[in-house]
């Protein structure tokens, strides 16, 4: 600690980690970044001073990084220009708390319930589909983007759709090849079946579109969307020990989605998997 007579009073950045719970690494980059900056640096040493009115703002930090808040919003928080500002950075982040935990406690749930020794066996069905005019949009896709897309292109689709005034027939679709699961990344198609052909050009990122006529096996997903994992498992396991899979790419039928109802445990969606003829079990 420096202690000057009429001079103010400097800490040490080993005195102020001390203080403030707070890594000489951590105050390091938090100077570099300019979250907190030092009052003053040596200029021959290098060495960091701070005020002691710093230590409350290191302290907010700390607690805010503790709660997962990045560091750009942690300046935002600290530079906003007035209360109404501030509290819109604080509250903007808790709503993703709550979503985060949201999540994590429907995580635990489903580990759960694959703890249970016999799973229920979900009924599947055999379709012979024709090929389905329709509008699409047809985009390659990073997985890790897969539900932003998935929302914008509906949205598109749907508004499109209401402009042109076309009638639909059936249920949104998408398409999903075997390399969007297994590289992560891939071309998707969302769709929005029509009961007749739609004539144009294009209309932004929509266009018109055949969905091709499949032979499919198809099962019920019930329930949050982070679970359908289990529903393709055990459709695909059901048309593995049949022998009856055949290349080509997955569907996916929106009956009851987010966009209709908040409520998960009442989202309903068919997964189609494309087999080389219709079967009985």
């Amino acid at each position: 600690m420096i202690e000057n007579v009429g001079m103010p009073l400097l800490l040490s950045i080993g005195e102020f980690s001390k203080m403030t719970h707070l890594s000489v690494k951590a105050l390091r980059h938090y100077h570099d970044v300019g979250l907190l900056e030092p009052v003053e640096v040596d200029p021959s040493s290098g060495y960091r001073y701070y005020l002691p009115e710093q230590v409350a703002i290191a302290q907010v930090i700390r607690r805010f990084r503790d709660l997962g808040m990045p560091v750009d919003e942690v300046r935002a928080v600290l530079q906003a220009p007035d209360l109404d500002t501030r509290n819109e950075v604080i509250m903007a982040h808790l709503d993703r708390m709550h979503a985060q935990l949201e999540q994590t406690q429907a995580t635990v749930a489903s580990l759960r319930s694959l703890l249970e020794p016999e799973p229920v066996t979900i009924p599947v069905e055999y379709r012979s589909v024709p090929a389905t005019p329709a509008l699409a949009i047809a985009e390659f896709v990073e997985a890790e983007n897969g539900v932003e897309w998935w929302m914008g292109a509906f949205d598109e689709l749907q508004r499109v759709a209401a402009e042109l005034g076309v009638d639909r027939g059936g249920a949104d679709g998408a398409l999903f090849p075997g390399e969007f699961y297994e590289d992560e990344r891939g071309d998707l198609v969302a769709y929005l079946p029509t009961t007749e052909p739609v004539t144009g050009g294009a209309w932004g990122r929509v266009r018109p579109y055949l969905v091709p006529a499949a032979e499919l096996a198809v099962a019920m997903h019930e329930g949050p969307f982070g679970e359908i994992d289990r529903t393709y498992a055990q459709l695909g396991l059901h048309v593995a020990e049949r022998s009856i899979g055949v290349a080509g790419v997955i569907r996916e039928h929106y009956i009851v989605t987010v966009r209709d109802t908040p409520d998960e445990s009442k989202h309903r969606i068919e997964v189609a998997w494309p087999v080389f003829r219709t079967a009985t079990s």
